[in-house]
């Protein structure tokens, strides 16, 4: 369209043509971001069972460690006192690493943001004094 035919539209089409433009382009940006996103989610789940791969490995890992662990204490102990010695040891970590969890989840608190609830109940009780003034 050249600059002579725009200058000839009325003011109602010239909005119209606006809003169509507008709508358009609003839809095409939702498309893309669409797109963008799926692109970037499957990305995010390859990367995600790929960590959930390394965690599985690490468990055999450290499950293959205990077992040299037990076989290394057999060279001086009964194969049976070996795994007991190692499970007690595993057990002991485990409790010591319950309790540092449950004493820094309880330091944590209640998962209300307790400063921002008072923040808003004064900014309420501000509203209403000045109401009823």
């Amino acid at each position: 369209m050249t600059d002579t035919q725009r200058e000839t539209l009325s003011t109602a089409e010239l909005v119209r043509r606006l809003s169509q433009d507008v709508s358009r382009l609003v839809r095409d940006e939702l498309r893309l971001a669409k797109l963008e996103l799926a692109e970037k989610g499957k990305h995010a789940g390859l990367g995600a069972g790929l960590f959930g791969g390394a965690g599985v490995m690490a468990l055999y890992g450290g499950g293959a460690l205990v077992a040299a662990a037990i076989l290394a204490l057999t060279l001086v102990l009964p194969g049976w006192l070996s795994a007991l010695i190692i499970g007690v040891v595993l057990l002991v970590m485990a409790a010591i690493f319950g309790l540092l969890g449950k004493h820094h989840v309880s330091e944590a608190g209640p998962p209300a943001p307790r400063h921002t609830i008072e923040s808003v109940r004064n900014d309420i009780d501000t509203v209403r004094e000045r109401a009823h003034r």
